[in-house]
This record gives C-alpha cells, sequence and structure tokens, in this order.
C-alpha cells in the first residue's frame, strides 16, 4: 500500500473500487451473492465491455487481444 509521500500507488484499485461502489449496490444479502454479483460485475461487463480511457478507450479484453497477437 501506499506510504507517506508516495500516494500514487493504488491509485488505479482506488479508481477501480471507487467503480464498483457507485454502479453495485453497497449492501448485499448474503456474501454468495456479493460474490456472484461482483464476479459478473468485473467478468462480464467491467473487462468485456466497459471502455477504459488510460487503454485508449477500449475494453481490457479488447486491449489483452491486441497485446498477445502482436
Amino acid at each position: 500500500m501506499s506510504r507517506r509521500g508516495n500516494c500514487y500507488d493504488n491509485a488505479v484499485m482506488e479508481s477501480f473500487f471507487s467503480t464498483v461502489k457507485s454502479e453495485l449496490r453497497e449492501h448485499f444479502d448474503s456474501n454468495g451473492e456479493a460474490k456472484m454479483e461482483l464476479f459478473d460485475f468485473i467478468e462480464v461487463f467491467y473487462n468485456q465491455r466497459r471502455r477504459h480511457s488510460t487503454l485508449g478507450q477500449i475494453s481490457p479484453a479488447v486491449f489483452e487481444r491486441r497485446a498477445t497477437a502482436a
């Protein structure tokens, strides 16, 4: 984690958690429900369809396919 004077270590994860909190509800009925919702959000939406500005407005899945094809 970040230490004093090095505040940008985990900026990517902080941004990701902010996105998760804003797009999913914060309270779930059970741990299993939370796991399923998070898996669905990350694997189906976040990695496959959501465009990322740091990747040139493409999804992480497309970025990874292009990187492995090159």
